[in-house]
């Protein structure tokens, strides 16, 4: 083959290449159809039913009560069972259930039964504890398997304290998690979502206040 036909050759697949590629991008955008890897919309159901609309919304939780760890590490992590039984060692159910059984036991003229509901029977039976004000988990306690729902590449770094110190809003990559009963990732969270987010804040500042939202590449990648 002669060697400008090979030229020629090699420009056109490049070029078709770059076509594809641009029309994939244009047709995401479009559509909503997902590049691979973007998880955005990503809902997994959990081996116990935990509400944020309730917890978050309705009673007002700070996000760092349950998750301590996003204003001094990387990791926000997912709450240990200490966290939840520093509330549900006393709330078993929910308020509704509870006063229903206080007015029945009052109407009875007897002593009210305990009300358990459904879920948080499984997070007894996880601690292996028939009491739940009991202070020792039974011989048969196990770690709750969730399932993570914001997964980052492995060569992307996000150090959550950094973020939260300079007073971005959980909701900023969370989405409005106050009113999700059962949490999804809400954005993109690729690198131009990022990066974007990055340009802005350094552009308008935060709540005010001036930042410097790197742009360097080793920042986030190592």
């Amino acid at each position: 083959v002669d060697e400008k036909v090979m030229h020629r050759i090699i420009i056109t697949i490049v070029l078709l290449i770059g076509l594809f590629f641009s029309f994939v991008v244009l047709a995401s955008g479009m559509t909503g159809w997902r590049l691979p890897d973007n998880q955005q919309g990503y809902s997994p159901e959990q081996p116990i039913t935990y509400s944020h609309r309730l917890h978050a919304g309705e009673l007002g939780i700070d996000c760092r009560f349950c998750h301590s760890a996003a204003e001094h590490g990387k990791h926000a992590g997912i709450p240990s069972t200490d966290v939840c039984m520093k509330c549900h060692k006393y709330v078993t159910s929910s308020f509704g259930a509870l006063q229903e059984e206080l007015d029945k036991a009052d109407a009875e003229k007897r002593k009210p039964k305990p009300v358990v509901s459904a879920d948080l029977q499984k997070l007894y039976d996880y601690l292996d504890v028939d009491d739940p004000k009991s202070t020792d988990y039974g011989d048969e306690a196990r770690s709750i398997p969730w399932t993570k729902i914001h997964n980052l590449p492995a060569f992307a770094s996000f150090d959550h304290s950094a973020h939260v110190t300079a007073g971005v809003e959980c909701q900023k990559c969370h989405g409005p998690v106050e009113s999700m009963e059962r949490v999804r990732q809400f954005e993109s969270l690729s690198m131009g979502w990022c990066v974007n987010c990055h340009r802005e804040s350094s552009a308008t500042g935060i709540d005010g206040h001036a930042v410097d939202a790197s742009l360097n590449c080793t920042v986030c990648h190592h």
